[in-house]
């Protein structure tokens, strides 16, 4: 089951960004500064108690006057709505309540969202309670009393927050179709796709836009099979500044790459791979999901016998961390080769969910220390005890060693290399824990 999203809402300057840094860095690991993964912290993956969540702070804005504010705080909001499951709506106590945070407030009460009121720059319950009182005239619920940059109140917070998160397994894992989410920059023709392929398969869908997400899940019937393809197309939205839709076009992609099992990363031909394709691939390699590179418009390229093997040179350049990808090249407009992409992403799915028995493992692992020996330093010299599969989507492997710190990097890509020579596992990210186990374990 996908992770559920929670948006952080708020007025400039009243500590949204405080609030979320002390809830990513603090009490969980940030995520990791992959090659090509966005630095400007637009989402973190938060756990509280045994509930994981993916976090999205979706300000950044410091508009000039009042009028914008409301304005930019209305297109917050509704991004918040659009994607989140769970919204916490941040206000300040010393500011109290202002016009804008009531009109904000009655946009998210109408959205029929969860929504947490944190009162935030609580920094004595004493003496700010009184005022923490004025807003529940908000008309969305208790407010919570908070301090970001003390670090009060946060656990009650996050107990609000995961109280709306829903009950048991949820209709996402027992839906047993491959999910696809189809991503990319606006007009590199991800929606194209999509209608080609049902035009194709000539099958009546209804665009039921996908539940709590703004995405649009469209089902696919291809040889008798079921597909679900999450399209973060469509949503652009007008007159915004580049950043800006840099950055909501991120979260929209984060919120689907986090519910499928492959994803697509469509990519414009005659444009050719830019920076920021390597920001939105680095978010599914950073989740471990299966990757094909789908280069469209491919119709509209002269070639000649070199031209795929230079183009394929230039994308593995630019995402050299995702050797394993598959690339396709299609045509959105003439059909050329999509009906193979069902053949492909059954393939990917198929590695992303391949099991390898331990004895298997430990024989490949044995050659490849023979063939090269594991790094030392200091005379101590790295010792591999036994490696062993623990998880799939994406495959997870855990090495026992006798020092971590001398499990260079490097040699688990050797390790890495070697499984792969044995398997494949093509279009699949794979996972390595390394385990310290003292020689007396043994």
């Amino acid at each position: 089951m996908s992770k559920p999203v929670v948006a952080i809402v708020g007025r400039p300057n009243v500590g949204k960004s405080t609030l979320f840094n002390v809830l990513a860095g603090e009490m969980i690991s940030i995520v990791k500064d992959t090659p090509g993964v966005t630095r400007d912290r637009i989402y973190a993956e938060v756990s509280w108690l045994d509930k994981e969540f993916t976090m999205i702070d979706t300000g950044g804005i410091e508009p000039e006057s009042k009028d914008i504010i409301l304005s930019q705080m209305r297109e917050q909001a509704q991004i918040a709505i659009d994607t989140a499951d769970v919204i916490i709506f941040i206000t300040d106590v010393r500011q109290g309540l202002v016009d804008a945070d009531s009109k904000v407030a009655d946009m998210l009460r109408r959205s029929g969202k969860p929504v947490v009121l944190a009162v935030n720059k609580v920094d004595s319950f004493e003496k700010f309670m009184p005022d923490v009182y004025e807003f529940y005239n908000l008309g969305i619920g208790d407010p919570v009393p908070v301090s970001a940059a003390s670090r009060l109140g946060l656990g009650d917070l996050l107990d609000e927050v995961i109280a709306y998160f829903p009950e048991g397994t949820g209709d996402a894992e027992e839906d047993e179709r491959p999910r696809i989410a189809i991503v990319g920059k606006p007009n590199v023709g991800k929606s194209s796709i999509i209608n080609k392929l049902l035009g194709e398969n000539r099958v009546i869908v209804s665009n039921v836009a996908g539940t709590t997400r703004d995405a649009i899940d469209t089902e696919i019937v291809h040889n008798k099979k079921e597909y679900v393809f999450i399209d973060t197309a469509g949503l652009r939205r007008k007159n915004k500044i580049k950043e800006e839709l840099e950055r909501y076009s991120i979260i929209r992609t984060v919120t689907a790459v986090e519910r499928a099992d492959v994803v697509l990363m469509v990519i414009d031909a005659v444009e050719g791979i830019t920076e920021q394709d390597a920001k939105i691939a680095g978010i599914a390699h950073e989740r471990g999901k299966g990757i094909i590179i789908v280069v469209n418009k491919w119709d509209a390229i002269e070639k000649n016998d070199k031209t795929t093997r230079e183009y394929e040179g230039k994308i593995r350049q630019v995402l050299s961390y995702l050797p394993y990808a598959e690339i396709m090249y299609v045509s959105a407009k003439t059909g050329q080769r999509l009906p193979k992409l069902f053949d492909m992403i059954d393939m990917v799915i198929e590695n992303q969910t391949l099991r390898i028995s331990t004895g298997v493992l430990n024989e490949i692992m044995t050659e490849a220390v023979a063939m090269q020996q594991p790094p030392s330093d200091k005379g101590k010299r790295l010792k591999l005890y036994y490696i062993t599969q623990v998880s799939v989507k994406p495959p997870t492997f855990i090495i026992f060693v006798n020092d971590k710190a001398l499990m260079h990097f490097s040699y688990t890509r050797y390790l890495e290399n070697k499984i792969r020579e044995a398997f494949g596992f093509r279009g699949t990210s794979l996972r390595f824990i390394i385990r310290e186990r003292k020689e007396k374990d043994q």
